[in-house]
């Protein structure tokens, strides 16, 4: 309740307390109308004033009765004068010589909507003509309202976090237990019941925990529990914030630091291990590429030989080319041999065809004459 209607309150309480000493009439405040859950209890709120001030108990008499039907007592300090359908439900909380005349009903039914009136008499002389009296409508509800969860802006790991349950209810004498069904660990539990404006209380359960990861998208759910056995529930669900763990960032971070410093440590090794390679092969043989260049032609060479046109050229160069050393010899031989004996009993030294090493002077003729004739 807010300060304003907290002094709203106090102000009227004041007025009906010093009211009838000015004066000299009758006081009291009291409500029009008022809720009241079925099947559980009301507390109607009353409190009046007498001219001349506060007299003893003893000298009042205090009876509620149904509006327009004064003997038809719902209270009476003579049980036996209470209707039927009241023994039992009825009795009087406040204290007349207080100028309290507040009412309890329990075990609401649908038909005590009343109104009710309550009537204050003194029961003995000289004040037996002074009265007071008021009248209250209810208000029947079938079923209980539910209860209000507020909590934390943030539910975050390792935090505190507080969720409150709120109930409103007219029954001060019989509040509604409120429960908890949470999973979290360690949960702290604190209940109070304040009167947030005349007539009507609110219980008020408060649950603080510290939440953990398991505890996110979990429910929590406060039940309360009225008298009559009505029941009525809120939930929630938990969302936890999780709490920012710096080894998540730091480990991985210097494993891939770590790990991008030896791949580049080993990538400077190999290269340079594979310049100084490159280093001594040149300086053993000259340019890389001139070698494998030189590897490669012998390679062709040696597997593929002379080839047929190279044969063939050599060998017409045998027989065309004036400047053939071989020619020349026979040429020399011819002039310089004797006549006697006859040409033909000479041995034929210059037929290559017919030389005893004919296949001798043939290979080194066809390799000589692979690369052209002299």
């Amino acid at each position: 309740m807010n300060k304003e209607g907290r002094l709203e309150i106090l102000c009227l309480l004041l007025v009906a307390i010093y009211s009838p000493v000015l004066s000299g009439k009758s006081q009291n405040y009291f409500l029009d109308s008022l809720d009241a859950l079925v099947s559980s209890c009301v507390v109607v709120p009353c409190t009046f004033s007498l001219p001349g001030g506060n007299l003893p108990a003893s000298r009042l008499r205090t009876t509620w009765h149904v509006e327009g039907k004064q003997e038809d007592y719902i209270y009476h300090e003579d049980e036996s004068r209470v209707q039927d359908n009241f023994k039992g439900r009825t009795r009087l909380l406040g204290d007349p010589g207080q100028n309290n005349c507040t009412l309890e009903i329990t075990e609401i039914k649908n038909h005590d909507n009343g109104p009710f009136c309550f009537r204050i008499e003194v029961a003995s002389p000289p004040d037996a003509d002074k009265s007071a009296h008021g009248c209250v409508k209810m208000k029947m509800l079938p079923a209980p309202p539910d209860p209000e969860l507020t909590q934390s802006p943030s539910a975050d790991e390792g935090q505190p976090f507080t969720v409150t349950c709120t109930v409103p209810h007219t029954c001060p004498s019989h509040a509604p237990k409120l429960t908890w069904e949470q999973t979290v660990t360690a949960p702290q539990v604190t209940e109070r019941q304040k009167d947030i404006r005349f007539g009507n209380w609110e219980v008020e359960s408060t649950l603080v925990f510290i939440p953990e990861e398991k505890d996110d998208h979990t429910d929590i759910t406060c039940t309360a529990l009225f008298n009559g056995k009505k029941t009525t529930s809120k939930t929630m669900r938990l969302y936890v914030k999780r709490a920012v763990n710096y080894k998540y960032i730091i480990i991985p971070t210097a494993v891939g630091v770590g790990t991008a410093v030896i791949f580049g440590l080993l990538c400077v090794f190999m290269m340079k291990k594979y310049k100084k390679r490159i280093a001594e092969l040149q300086n053993q043989e000259g340019s890389v590429w001139n070698r494998m260049s030189r590897l490669s032609r012998r390679f062709r060479s040696d597997r593929r030989g002379p080839s047929p046109s190279d044969q063939r050229g050599a060998i017409w160069s045998r027989f065309s080319s004036p400047n053939n050393a071989y020619s020349g010899a026979c040429a020399e031989q011819k002039l310089n041999k004797p006549r006697f004996p006859s040409p033909k009993s000479q041995p034929k030294s210059c037929n290559y065809m017919e030389d005893t090493d004919g296949d001798d002077d043939y290979m080194n003729t066809a390799d000589l004459n692979i690369y052209g004739n002299i």
